[in-house]
């Protein structure tokens, strides 16, 4: 299977890096990581079995954290290059959160098969960025998506 090499989410402050679905230190999350594929964003994850809908099919909940996080991480990703540095430069990358998500399910979803959310992000305001992504299964586009991220605000950091 695929993997991304150099993921923003491997930068993340400890304190930042108990998500669900991205949090690398988060023991029973989804470990989601999100690198730059030329100027696409990438994100690969196989669905684990329990995270079935009905047999043979994904959990639509497991694919909107997909998105989800690939959208907050992608963002991290282009802020992170406008500011000059890349993930593993040991700089600490800004961090998003979830503005809006908006999940278009065009096809069943299999189990049992990578999937591999490709995102193109765009700023929308310095604090705000649009990541559109498509997620593959195979060949195959099952789903479409749009994360509106917003610059973490200060009040979210825990003294």
């Amino acid at each position: 299977m695929e993997k991304v090499k150099q993921a923003i989410q491997d930068d993340y402050a400890e304190d930042y890096s108990f998500c669900y679905g991205c949090g690398r230190l988060n023991q029973d999350g989804l470990h989601l990581r999100t690198g730059w594929e030329g100027e696409h964003t990438v994100t690969i994850y196989e669905p684990r079995p329990e995270h079935t809908a009905i047999p043979g099919f994904v959990y639509g909940g497991v694919i909107a954290s997909l998105i989800d996080c690939h959208g907050t991480g992608s963002a991290s990703l282009a802020l992170h290059r406008k500011n000059g540095h890349e993930p593993g430069d040991r700089v600490e990358p800004p961090r998003f959160v979830t503005g809006s998500l908006q999940v278009n399910f065009l096809k069943p979803t299999p189990q049992g098969v990578p999937l591999k959310a490709i995102g193109k992000v765009e700023e929308i305001h310095p604090k705000k960025w649009r990541v559109v992504t498509e997620v593959f299964a195979g060949e195959e586009c099952v789903v479409a998506g749009e994360v509106i991220a917003v610059v973490m605000p200060k009040t979210f950091v825990q003294e």
